[in-house]
């Protein structure tokens, strides 16, 4: 009994600062992505493109990012409800650098679009920020 009890403290000593790191990493993340996503429903796509991250920024130009934006939010309306789904902590994005990414999914109503999913990718730059690397809305 005593050899399982320090077993198991010892993998918690392992295991827990880096599962404590992660949950804070989320919530941080989850911050990030909820203050983007103001933006965009306010329709201030210019200045979403001006917080988001360096990768996001260097992937598209501010105006094209606009006229895309601008052609899949307008034809939704407006937001009704947004409730969180999943948020998934890693270190790799498909067709991105490896890195510290929290892929968050959120359920979504909009005005003309009952039911979406909306995926926000933030990411943690170099100065430490979490800013949004990716959005899509299925």
């Amino acid at each position: 009994m005593r050899r399982l009890f320090l077993a198991t403290t010892f993998l918690l000593l392992l295991t827990g600062p880096g599962l404590a790191d992660e949950t804070a990493a989320i919530k941080q993340a989850e911050s990030a992505a909820t203050t983007w996503l103001a933006l965009t429903d306010a329709a201030k796509y210019g200045r979403s493109w001006d917080e988001a991250s360096s990768l996001f920024q260097a992937s598209i130009t501010k105006a094209n990012w606009e006229t895309a934006l601008k052609g899949a939010r307008a034809p939704l309306g407006a937001l009704k409800a947004r409730k969180l789904k999943a948020a998934r902590f890693t270190l790799t994005a498909p067709g991105a650098p490896d890195g510290e990414y929290v892929v968050i999914q959120f359920d979504t109503q909009f005005e003309n679009k009952a039911s979406a999913v909306e995926t926000v990718t933030p990411m943690r730059e170099k100065d430490g920020s979490w800013r949004v690397s990716g959005y899509f809305i299925k």
